[in-house]
């Protein structure tokens, strides 16, 4: 008799605890559905994600739970896209105004993206002289290039950029191969191209951008010494090139926000529908 009422007792406390747990997990949830529907999804998803931590065998809330989700992942996509269209007139139009100073390159025999290049700094303009170019592609994508223009090659691989008072930012340094770093012979005299991509020349390019009312010293490295100072024409160049990459990217990723928001809502829409079928 005893054992009886030990295990009518455990099995009282159990189904307590079973009562409590149902009733937390549903407080959780109803909080969850309260910031949802203030529009508060950051706080409904901690509440969902602290649910399924807490009351994993709460089947029933559990499935209550997914389905808040995706109704706060679809909201949140919703949200992406009406931001994305508001603001994307915007910046095209900044671009455009931009885009004045340049001129756009691309072959299409084997480039894809095309590339900003500020009027003054097109190659033609600027042959048998030592300076630091800049463009940016079409996704916004800034690059820093230094040329050296000689008669004797120096072999250089970096640029180390400095201003009168002591701040100075360098570039990657570029072994020679041909592509991104690539010499050649004209009439006798050599020409160096070493170019700077994404991180490479990240550094650099801010701190010309920064300092662009400075004087600045371009010192070549990586082989024979020389040293130039940018100028006036070069620096104002980097500036405007770095305004329409900004521009530029902010364009691109709000087609790539806009794109997988898209495509997720699709991806909602076609589970929850699958989900009222079944029920």
């Amino acid at each position: 008799m005893k054992k009886y009422y030990v295990a009518c007792l455990m099995l009282a406390i159990a189904l307590t605890g079973c009562d409590n747990a149902k009733r937390e997990a549903q407080e959780r949830l109803d909080k969850a559905r309260t910031y949802y529907e203030n529009n508060n999804f950051f706080a409904a998803r901690s509440e969902i994600d602290s649910l399924r931590a807490q009351y994993p065998k709460e089947i029933g809330a559990l499935k209550e739970a997914l389905t808040l989700m995706r109704q706060v992942d679809l909201k949140e996509a919703e949200r992406n896209i009406a931001f994305c269209d508001s603001l994307m007139p915007i910046r095209l139009h900044e671009a455009d105004s931009l885009k004045a100073g340049f001129t756009f390159e691309k072959d299409s025999a084997y480039e894809e993206i095309g590339n900003y290049i500020w009027k003054q700094q097109t190659i033609e303009r600027n042959v048998q002289r030592c300076y630091v170019r800049c463009g940016v592609d079409e996704n916004g994508e800034m690059y820093l290039a230094s040329v050296f223009y000689g008669g004797h090659p120096i072999n250089h691989t970096s640029i180390k950029l400095s201003t009168p008072d002591g701040l100075y930012a360098e570039t990657a340094s570029i072994p020679y191969d041909g592509g991104v770093n690539y010499h050649f012979k004209d009439m006798g005299s050599t020409t160096e191209v070493v170019t700077y991509k994404g991180t490479n020349g990240q550094d650099a390019i801010k701190f010309i951008y920064d300092h662009a009312k400075e004087r600045i010293r371009v010192e070549y490295k990586g082989g024979k010494p020389y040293i130039i100072y940018m100028a006036e024409a070069d620096k104002k160049a980097l500036v405007a090139t770095y305004n329409l990459a900004t521009a530029l990217t902010d364009i691109h990723q709000m087609v790539e926000t806009k794109r997988k928001a898209l495509k997720r809502i699709a991806y909602l829409n076609e589970k929850m529908q699958a989900t009222q079928n079944e029920e």
